[in-house]
């Protein structure tokens, strides 16, 4: 069968790319592994039936999402904003971020994964120039000057311009194309659950930077909270062999018991944590997205954002791009690159050097660090650039 782009994996970034194309002329083919699932309703599910795995959402990302029409079908009572933010130190180091200052509505919005990918998913559904294949693999790929050929585990054959991988960390794409990924594991896990709180979170996100990792707090609707618990193996399993209601007092106590007592939603699970540098993210009539072209900290709370803005720009491409152009042509695709090489390489350094910063267990290092939340915290230019950056405004 004959496309114009073959984008391999149904996950946000490719999900968000192929409806991001939907008034294009170009004619798309999505390959999913996974099979289709019956999607509930966010608005019948249970005031306690959330999501273990949630995400931070910038302003520019939510503003993509609305631009390809998904957006505006979320359930509204299952998003939360973020109007403050709150960091601690693990000395008396703090910084503060607030909405209202940067005259925003809100620093980022929260959402359950499950709900934005049953949304894009539906969108993807209403477009006539989309074909889903699912539950397929891919088999083998063969890239020519003329284009490419993608041949799937049951023999059928897609030819196309273009392939996009989105197909995740462990990306076949990536391997088939012979592009290279240096991965370094930070020997960490993230911990993640979901909690009913005892005092309103007022919309506040809170981040402590501690001696046993990186714990963060973030708002859901209503009095409850998801929680990202970053920490060496050992300790976080620890944290997962307790009971829930051990656990969710082990929780309140290292946020200082700031919203009081809390008491579980969504027992916990975890998630190993490394550093994905993809050195090259294209190659004769391929181009990487998502996961599959990088990865990063959750400290930062961007992985998501990098590949919905991975999607917007390479959508951005293809779609003003003229009829008589090849979209899988190298130029196009090095304008790609470079277009998305600059935030990637500048998110992966800061989130690398604060997971370092802050993990160093060296004399004087934690007078240091604190003294830095200090001075950010007293220099507003400072401050006014790192909350510009984290809201996708630079």
């Amino acid at each position: 069968m004959q496309f114009d782009v073959l984008i391999v994996g149904g996950g946000l970034a490719g999900l968000s790319l192929a409806c991001a194309l939907r008034d294009s002329r170009l004619k798309i083919a999505l390959i999913e592994g996974r099979p289709a699932t019956p999607r509930s309703s966010a608005s019948a599910a249970s005031a306690d039936d959330w999501d273990a795995r949630i995400y931070a959402l910038s302003p520019a990302n939510a503003a993509f999402l609305d631009r390809i029409g998904a957006w505006k079908h979320l359930e509204r009572t299952r998003l939360a904003r973020v109007r403050e933010m709150e960091i601690f130190g693990d000395g008396d180091g703090r910084l503060d971020f607030s909405a209202a200052d940067a005259g925003i509505d809100e620093l980022c919005w929260i959402l359950e994964s499950s709900q934005l990918s049953g949304e894009l998913w539906e969108n993807v559904k209403r477009q006539a120039n989309v074909s889903v294949f699912r539950p397929a693999h891919p088999a083998a790929l063969h890239c020519t000057d003329e284009g490419v050929e993608l041949t799937l585990t049951d023999g059928e054959t897609l030819s196309a311009r273009l392939v996009v991988g989105a197909d995740g960390r462990d990306s076949w794409v990536r391997q088939r194309a012979g592009l290279s990924a240096e991965e370094t594991p930070y020997g960490e896990l993230g911990v993640v659950a979901n909690y009913a709180c005892e005092r309103p979170h007022r919309s506040v996100a809170r981040q402590w930077f501690r001696a046993d990792g990186v714990l963060a707090w973030l708002p859901l609707p209503g009095n409850r909270i998801s929680i990202v618990w970053s920490t060496d193996v050992a300790h976080a399993n620890t944290l997962l062999a307790l009971p829930d209601n051990e656990l969710a007092l082990r929780v309140a106590g290292a946020g200082n018991k700031v919203l009081g007592q809390l008491r579980t939603i969504t027992s916990a699970q975890a998630f190993p944590l490394s550093l994905l540098r993809v050195p090259t993210t294209i190659a004769p009539r391929v181009a990487l997205i998502g996961d599959a072209a990088h990865g990063v900290h959750p400290l930062s709370g961007h992985g998501i954002n990098l590949g919905f803005q991975d999607a917007a720009v390479l959508s951005e491409l293809l779609g003003s791009s003229a009829s008589w152009q090849d979209i899988g042509d190298d130029r196009l695709l090095r304008r790609y690159q470079r277009a998305r090489r600059e935030e990637i390489l500048l998110l992966q350094n800061v989130t690398d050097g604060l997971h370092r910063l802050f993990s160093a267990r060296t004399p004087g290092v934690t007078t240091l660090r604190n003294a830095g939340l200090k001075l950010t915290q007293r220099t507003p230019r400072v401050k006014n650039l790192l909350m510009r950056y984290a809201l996708g405004a630079l």
